[in-house]
């Protein structure tokens, strides 16, 4: 084996990262392979490397039998005791069997097999890296766009982000660096494939827990996500330490923290709500940023009825019922949106049994930035 071998082994295991044994490994397989192909050698070999002088060995492995049937195979029982007289029937004797000129030889028949393991190891070691980040945020860099992908380099490894995980009022140029959802990482015989978005209710979570120290160390939880990408999100968030403000913690001073969020998503709207595990209180804040005076749930059916005063309709609703329709899937409840007016029109409104809500109930929701309230 030449000492450029040699080299290009230890480099391989300190630039690549890839173990020795598996570069051994495909060597010696890349070698058997040449000198089976070369030499026209059925017998079964073993190539025997020595790093130290670099020099390499070929021994063919023959059975010990009392009646040779093939001789590329087998070896009599005498023919082994002539080399040593403690061998058996049925072990294997090794002759060495290494042609003058196999060195030259195996070099150039091996290097397409050896790339091709190193190769395929490299990207054992991207997979490995990238399926444990699945549900993970990454920061990417655009590097080019056809018809059908956005091609961001992660790395060592480009990802791909479909047209339908593109935000829609996003534009993507090369060199641009954005932040990333990782949803799937497959091992294809190309070698891994890596899937990203930056629509997934997913990547707005985790950039949360970025921006908010109170989330990363478990004080403040992030309970559901419901997100309308490029237009508008809503998060709700809860602390079972009652000296910390959920909602205040995710808003940071002046805004701080979810603005740094709103910046990266190109002005995404993001309600920020209290979790609470009463459905009641849950539903209200969600319909953040309108004011709510009532809310009437039908536990079979998991559906609310809710009151908003007439000027607060529209907002509540949202521009084409985006506002309630986000809320519902945060709440995980039917939310359905009565005037104040139509309310007490079809006797619902006002219930004795019911106290309604207040301003200070509303407190604990935030919308950034706010809309105008016509």
């Amino acid at each position: 084996m030449s000492t450029e071998l040699l080299d290009a082994l230890i480099y391989l295991e300190k630039e690549k990262g890839i173990e020795r044994d598996v570069l051994i490994d495909a060597i010696e397989a890349a070698l058997v392979s040449a000198y089976k192909r070369n030499f026209n050698q059925a017998q079964n070999v073993r190539v025997d490397l020595n790093l130290d002088n670099g020099s390499m060995r070929v021994f063919a492995r023959k059975e010990v039998v009392d009646e040779v049937f093939d001789s590329r195979l087998e070896i009599s029982i005498d023919d082994a005791h002539e080399i040593d007289p403690a061998y058996e029937v049925g072990d294997i004797v090794e002759l060495e069997v290494t042609p003058r000129d196999f060195g030259r030889i195996a070099a150039q028949t091996a290097k397409q097999v050896v790339t091709q393991r190193v190769r395929e190891a490299e990207r054992g070691i991207i997979y490995t890296e990238f399926v444990d980040r699945e549900d993970d945020i990454m920061t990417g860099i655009v590097q080019r766009q056809d018809h059908r992908f956005i091609y961001v380099a992660l790395g060592k490894i480009e990802a791909l982000l479909p047209l339908n995980e593109q935000m829609p009022n996003e534009s993507y140029k090369p060199h641009d660096r954005i932040k990333v959802y990782i949803t799937k990482v497959e091992r294809t015989t190309k070698g891994p494939q890596i899937f990203v978005s930056r629509t997934h209710p997913g990547l707005l979570k985790r950039l949360f827990e970025i921006e908010v120290p109170e989330i990363f160390d478990g004080t403040v939880e992030i309970k559901s996500v419901s997100r309308e990408a490029g237009d508008r999100s809503k998060i709700s968030v809860h602390s079972d330490n009652e000296e910390v403000d959920a909602v205040g913690a995710c808003v940071g001073a002046k805004g701080g923290r979810v603005q740094a969020i709103v910046n990266e998503l190109k002005g995404e709207k993001i309600d920020i709500v209290e979790w609470s595990e009463d459905p009641t209180i849950f539903v209200a804040n969600a319909l953040s940023p309108s004011k709510v005076v009532d809310v009437q749930v039908n536990e079979e059916d998991k559906a609310t009825t809710v009151v908003v005063p007439d000027y607060q309709l529209s907002l509540a609703i949202g521009k084409r019922g985006q506002n309630a329709r986000l809320a519902a899937k945060l709440t995980g409840w039917k939310i359905d949106i009565k005037s104040e007016t139509d309310a007490r029109e079809m006797g619902i409104f006002p219930r004795d049994d019911q106290p309604l809500f207040s301003d200070e109930d509303m407190e604990n929701s935030f919308s950034y930035p706010e809309d105008d309230i016509e």
